[in-house]
């Protein structure tokens, strides 16, 4: 004899659900109806027949599995997943070793979340780790003395890692981007300062000098950490060497801002040595390209109305001679300049009327120019923008208005931003170039080590870090606030679509704040906090808590599509 319950169609009607008993009679089944269920829940119904089949029903899920640890995982899996794609793992160390996957670990870690190597062994290290990164590599527990080991072996191997990493890049006659940026070490009793390092004016912070060569993308192949105390020729001399004798590269330019690479340092550090170099124009600088030309003069003069937005425009101006100027415009930028001026204006404007107010009160006692000028610069200027107001100061009156002109003038310059280059348009397109301008700054701090070579090697393994990311900012750049086009500037230049109908996609991403399939833009930060809440589970049956599985949820549509462009899979089900 057999419980079962069947489904009876009833035409029309709706079906049957019947609680059945059937036995056999000789050669005949028999059948007889307990209980018609048509009317009962349908999860009641499903709970009663996996009783009948044998099954167990529990109140609660807790009692069938219990989660037993969830880590973040899915920012760990498309980081990490990316820097084996790109083949890093064997760049590092061709046979498989323990301090090769430490350094691959580091450098993931690097982009998920920047912190001392102790504190990156304590993310790492299986008991107290943050994310399924430790896990993924098999790392089990890592101390502070592994990681500071690691440095040291990731150091020993600097120059065969770049050598690899150059060979894919670079070639014989392609141009490198060289940046000579500051950095700082933290602490007032830093060995450091046996180092070279020179005070910067603030207390407890050393400053570092480092060279960053990346091939014309942008992309990061090598650099170079300096004396804080070392002049920038001898700097560039060194780096001249490196690169002209190990990779046989023979065209170099230098990229800095336009503090570092200045009219004077042209003249005297880098035509003689027969360098290019790209920047950028002061504001006084742009100022220049507005003013008409003088009679005689050959040139362009800037006229920010016939700009468009989000492409590069070159013009040559007589101010400077032998360059080519390369002219964007951020509409969102200087839409957001013009908003915070106004909103500094107006905030100007009532501070002078509340002043105006105690001026123009009987009895008052603010009184004299003397004290109302006083006044005003304590009160008024706190903004910074009292040149924008003619203001007239009496013994016992105050008045002011805006100078409108001046104001407009200044508004001109809203998001405009000019890169000067010594480059021919032969050696780089004019999108390459502010493209470098872009691509090569280290976020190097936090810096918690001391020794020397300890902190050459946190620059190296920042380097590294930047070169996984970079790619990863251009095969996620549907998703970003970036160029959606995977390769920059450049699909932009050589598409067929129009240079405004591509601003406008961008200017539509950017101020709809979604992608054309409907997913969130995000910035690479975001992204990546996104995807940590995918989730590594390890999860256990209670009535075998020795034998654990561990599984991950359905990612996101946004989830999949990131993991989509990074070409990674998701197994759901991953071994321990």
């Amino acid at each position: 004899m057999g419980l079962s319950i069947d489904i009876i169609p009833n035409r029309t009607s709706p079906p049957a659900i019947l609680l059945r008993r059937s036995w056999r009679e000789g050669k005949r089944i028999r059948r007889e109806t307990i209980a018609n269920l048509s009317k009962m829940p349908p999860h009641l119904v499903s709970a009663l027949r996996t009783l009948l089949k044998g099954g167990v029903v529990h109140n609660h899920l807790g009692d069938l599995v219990t989660i037993r640890r969830a880590l973040p995982h899915g920012h760990a899996l498309a980081t990490l997943g990316m820097a084996r794609r790109l083949g890093l793992d064997r760049i590092l160390h061709r046979r498989k070793s323990r301090p090769g996957d430490l350094a691959l670990a580091a450098i993931v870690a690097r982009i998920l979340h920047p912190a001392s190597k102790l504190a990156t062994a304590r993310t790492l290290s299986a008991d107290t780790a943050t994310s399924s990164l430790g896990n993924m590599l098999g790392l089990g527990r890592v101390t502070g003395h592994d990681m500071l080991d690691m440095l040291d072996w990731l150091r020993s191997r600097q120059h065969w890692i770049e050598q690899s990493l150059a060979n894919r890049h670079l070639n014989g006659g392609t141009l490198i981007l060289h940046d000579v940026s500051p950095g700082y070490v933290e602490g007032r009793k830093c060995p450091l300062a046996a180092f070279g390092h020179n005070r910067d004016g603030r207390k407890g912070r050393m400053q570092v000098t480092y060279g960053l060569l990346c091939a014309p993308d942008g992309c990061p192949v090598a650099i170079e950490v300096f004396k804080g105390n070392t002049g920038d020729p001898p700097t560039l001399a060194r780096q001249l060497d490196k690169v002209r004798q190990r990779f046989g590269i023979r065209g170099i330019a230098v990229v800095g801002d336009r503090g570092m690479i200045t009219s004077a340092r042209i003249r005297k550090d880098l035509e003689p040595r027969s360098l290019g170099w790209i920047s950028a124009l002061t504001t006084d600088g742009i100022r220049a390209l507005l003013k008409p030309l003088e009679k005689g003069e050959k040139g362009e003069v800037l006229d920010p109305p016939t700009l468009v937005p989000d492409t590069v425009a070159e013009l040559v101006h007589p101010s400077f001679p032998g360059e080519r100027l390369l002219v964007c415009l951020n509409p969102r930028l200087r839409a957001e300049r013009a908003r915070r001026r106004e909103d500094l204006l107006r905030a100007t404007g009532e501070t002078l009327a509340e002043i105006a107010r105690k001026v123009h009160r009987p009895g008052s006692q603010l009184r004299g120019k003397v004290a109302i000028a006083k006044r005003i610069g304590r009160e008024a200027n706190r903004r910074k923008v009292e040149k924008h107001f003619d203001i007239t100061i009496g013994d016992d009156h105050l008045s002011w208005s805006r100078k409108e002109e001046q104001i407009a003038r200044e508004a001109r310059l809203d998001g405009i931003h000019v890169v000067r280059t010594s480059l021919p348009s032969g050696d780089m397109s004019g999108e390459d170039a502010v493209e470098a301008c872009k691509l090569t700054r280290l976020e190097i701090r936090p810096i918690h080590v001391r020794t020397e070579d300890h902190v050459r090697g946190h620059f190296f393994l920042v380097m590294l870090a930047w070169h996984v990311e970079w790619h990863m900012r251009r095969r996620l750049a549907p998703l970003l606030f970036e160029d959606d086009h995977p390769e920059g500037a450049r699909a932009k230049r050589d598409s067929p679509v129009s240079p405004a109908a591509v601003s406008d996609e961008a200017l539509a991403k950017s101020r709809k704040k979604v992608t054309p399939d409907g997913l969130p833009v995000h910035s690479m930060t975001t992204l990546l906090a996104d995807l940590a809440t995918l989730t590594l589970n390890e999860m256990v049956v209670p009535s075998h808590q020795d034998h654990a599985f561990v599984t991950t949820p359905e990612p996101t549509a946004l989830q999949a599509r990131a993991l989509e462009l990074l070409d990674i899979g998701i197994d759901r089900s991953v071994a321990m």
